[in-house]
């Protein structure tokens, strides 16, 4: 599982004349890629300031407010036009409107369907790649990496003579890097598997196949899932890549047994440190955010009932909808075992967990915006009286008199203040989910309530599912998903398959503890910068070769001995989550990615 040592610091090695990076992602925001592209931009720029291009697909609304499109320069024009005469290829260039505005060049493909068979075809004659039944989610891609392949062909005369470097990132962008192996075989190429199509395919139908790896059987698993042709591009793509690589180390050990090749070299993905505040900016962010996730509760739970909101915890997991494969299910059975530990040893702290997974919904719950319009209008009612009271607190001590409720209101404004209370209060007991689901057979709700966890008041672990992306102007917690961060106290990602793991590395940037697992690249490129220490930050869970049951007993300890700790302990772990966020800095880690650039063109 480890990569081979391939790069010496005293052999200095070529840097390329110029690096095409080509991933789907590019200005169309559908997963994690676009956050590596996007936050480790500045660091290629300083690479590479003047050939770095990006290139991605063009489409029209997904450009607004991300793309600023100018005119090509002479060499390009050219190009641009002999691919559209040549192939009705259309290229957009210009400058993606992120940090230190790359170059990029989208390509209009929708005119060049037609090549579409012909394209396919010579995948099967080149390499095999059998995708007679292959559909559009297979077809599009294909049709518009080959456009990218095609492209830097052609870009290859602006530098006569040199070496160039094309990476390509996933399946998707293969059929680009395997037109260049057959075309311009002079030009490196390196790929990047974020996830193997066979693995993250397994892991999403609920197999947990790192427990049996060596026994899966390839070709009837790719058939009996419909995904022949990807894993047949994508092992092609692997085989013909000058360099392979993948984003961490468990990563690599699946890709070698379902793609047959090792990782020449591993490319974690990194944080941008100028996004992230300081320890002591979020110290004062936290309190403010903190502070507008109780307001939340005093809508959504205090119409039911009360609880010490000064002795609360905020706890949370986002993901994708992958119930299994993001340990949603192991999550949900700790918090029981957690509710039933806390009950039991009279805990004085409650813990209110956020799911935050997006899901098709029809609106927010009608009971919980009446509850916020009488929790707002309470609130005017003591701001319209603010600086009344305020100066009554200021003569009573001036005065040295006695401060009292009647000191400080008067008796008509404490009849109406508790007439509105009267209004903000409800029978039963809250609501699992802020939103009402599409779906009347929710996963997360179903679990919840049978795990026991219905936000009954003698709870200590109460949930709510937030099934929206956090905007901040949603009209209940009105806080992005940073700020969201910044509020909370503990991160909760079980995963039993994750390539990577942005999530909890994201968390750590913002200074907030968080647990993952040794079944994800991040919790296993952890493990080194966190032993022996007391408060790591990040927890990591082990997963690998353990029963659910066991797993779920010891989500279980740690979610309690962290419910347990001092404000001094949990301040502890919050500046070792952010100390251990720097190990994983574009700054430090994009000089892999230069590696493997140089690696690509070292024999050409």
């Amino acid at each position: 599982m480890n990569a081979k040592k391939i790069f010496s610091k005293a052999v200095p090695m070529e840097k390329p004349a110029a690096v095409f990076e080509v991933s789907w992602e590019v200005c169309n925001k559908v997963g994690g890629i676009w956050t590596v592209l996007t936050s480790k931009a500045e660091q290629m720029l300083e690479q590479y300031p003047e050939n770095y291009f990006l290139l991605g697909p063009y489409f029209l609304e997904k450009t607004k407010g991300e793309f600023e499109e100018e005119p090509p320069t002479d060499g390009l024009k050219e190009i641009f036009h002999s691919l559209e005469i040549e192939h009705g290829l259309k290229c957009h260039f210009g400058k993606w409107l992120i940090a230190g505005e790359p170059k990029i060049i989208l390509i209009d493909f929708k005119d060049f369907w037609s090549k579409a068979n012909q394209i396919k075809t010579e995948l099967w004659n080149n390499w095999q790649i059998d995708s007679l039944l292959s559909v559009n989610d297979f077809t599009e891609p294909v049709i518009w990496a080959t456009a990218c392949g095609l492209l830097i062909e052609k870009m290859a005369s602006l530098f006569p003579g040199q070496k160039i470097v094309a990476h390509f990132h996933e399946w998707l962008s293969g059929a680009g890097l395997l037109h260049l192996a057959k075309i311009a075989p002079q030009i490196g190429t390196v790929f990047t598997t974020h996830a193997t199509t066979l693995g993250r395919t397994l892991a999403y139908n609920n197999v947990d196949f790192y427990n049996f790896i060596d026994k899966i059987n390839i070709e009837e698993n790719i058939i009996k899932f419909n995904i022949k042709a990807k894993h047949q591009l994508e092992k092609a793509t692997a085989t013909q890549a000058t360099v392979f690589t993948t984003v961490s180390a468990i990563t690599a050990w699946e890709a070698e047994r379902f793609l047959g090749r090792n990782a020449t070299i591993f490319l974690p993905n990194g944080l941008s440190e100028s996004q992230y505040p300081s320890f002591e900016e979020l110290t004062i962010q936290h309190r403010a955010h903190r502070n507008r996730l109780r307001n939340f509760l005093l809508f959504y739970f205090f119409p039911y009932y009360s609880f010490d909101l000064e002795q609360t915890l905020f706890f949370f997991t986002a993901c994708r909808y992958e119930f299994r494969a993001k340990g949603l299910d192991i999550f949900i059975k700790s918090l029981a075992q957690l509710n039933k530990k806390m009950q039991e040893s009279n805990a004085k702290k409650t813990i209110v967990v956020f799911f935050l997974v997006p899901s098709d919904v029809r609106g927010v719950k009608t009971d919980i915006l009446e509850s916020r319009e009488f929790l707002d209008d309470i609130k005017n009612s003591l701001e319209e009286i603010s600086d009344e009271t305020q100066e009554k607190v200021l003569y009573a001590l001036a005065e040295d008199k006695e401060i009292s409720e009647e000191t400080l209101f008067n008796k008509d404004f404490l009849f109406d203040i508790e007439k509105k209370f009267l209004k903000l209060k409800r029978k039963g007991t809250p609501p699992l989910s802020t939103h009402d689901l599409v779906s009347q057979q929710d996963a997360i709700l179903t679990a919840l309530q049978d795990a026991g966890l219905d936000n009954k008041p003698d709870d200590k672990v109460k949930a709510v599912f937030y099934p929206i992306y956090l905007s901040g102007h949603d009209g209940l917690t009105n806080l992005t998903y940073e700020e969201f961060l910044k509020g909370a106290h503990l991160g909760v990602f079980p995963s039993f398959y994750e390539p990577w793991g942005y999530t909890p590395l994201e968390t750590a940037g913002f200074g907030v503890p968080s647990i993952t697992s040794d079944l994800t690249g991040f919790g296993r490129a952890c493990q080194e910068h966190i032993k022996s220490k007391k408060y790591p930050g990040v927890f990591i869970l082990k997963r690998t070769g353990k029963k659910d049951e066991e797993v779920v007993d010891s989500l279980t300890n740690s979610l309690f001995s962290f419910s347990q700790y001092q404000r001094k302990e949990r301040v502890e772990n919050k500046i070792h989550a952010k100390d251990l966020s720097a190990f994983f800095g574009w700054k430090k880690l994009v000089a892999n990615y230069f590696k493997a650039h140089q690696l690509a063109i070292k024999d050409k």
